[in-house]
């Protein structure tokens, strides 16, 4: 027997139902789905020390369990000290399993070890995807706060296939994203 996500079986047994009769679909083929989950990690003060770039490309992988890659500057800016091809941040793409596996341990365990939290800010692009800033990567249990010496933040993009904010934003409430002013139905 295979292994499936929790959420994935939950979005196929109860997420999508509840869509269709929320928004009204003809077929489940128009229900919203996740796509990808994009996490971002900018290091801007690698341009003085290259090791950083290395720890954080070491700090992704081991929060998702997928290889994530350098991204390099584009162009050169001489206020930043800045040369093309400079490494200056980090980047992994996490579709299907490994995308719900690390959507469920960010609703489950990361997110409720916040200090004083008590929600994300529901805006969204207007296209249907969300981003998510956190400001520091050792609320995730893969992380030894021992050997972490900077804190670092990241961006979360939840990409989907919602048409409007309100289908993107009803899919990742369903999915148990904690919106701050959840609208209750």
């Amino acid at each position: 027997m295979s292994y499936t996500p929790n959420l994935k079986t939950k979005y196929s047994d109860e997420i999508v139902p509840a869509l269709i009769k929320e928004f009204g679909y003809k077929s489940i083929m128009q229900v919203p789905r996740l796509e990808k989950i994009v996490i971002n990690q900018g290091v801007g003060s690698a341009v003085a020390d290259k090791k950083l770039i290395e720890i954080s490309v070491n700090e992704l992988t081991a929060i998702t369990g997928q290889k994530a890659v350098p991204c390099y500057s584009k162009k050169d800016i001489s206020n930043f000290k800045l040369r093309k091809g400079m490494p200056i941040g980090a980047k992994v793409t996490l579709r299907s399993d490994m995308m719900y596996e690390f959507l469920e341990r960010l609703v489950r365990v990361a997110l409720p070890r916040i200090r004083d939290f008590k929600g994300i800010n529901s805006k969204l692009d207007g296209k249907g995807n969300y981003t998510l800033g956190i400001t520091e990567q050792i609320i995730f249990p893969e992380i030894n706060i021992d050997n972490v010496n900077k804190i670092m933040g990241m961006n979360i993009t939840f990409v989907t296939t919602g048409k409007t904010d309100e289908e993107a934003y009803a899919l990742l409430r369903e999915f148990g994203l904690p919106f701050k002013n959840l609208k209750k139905n």
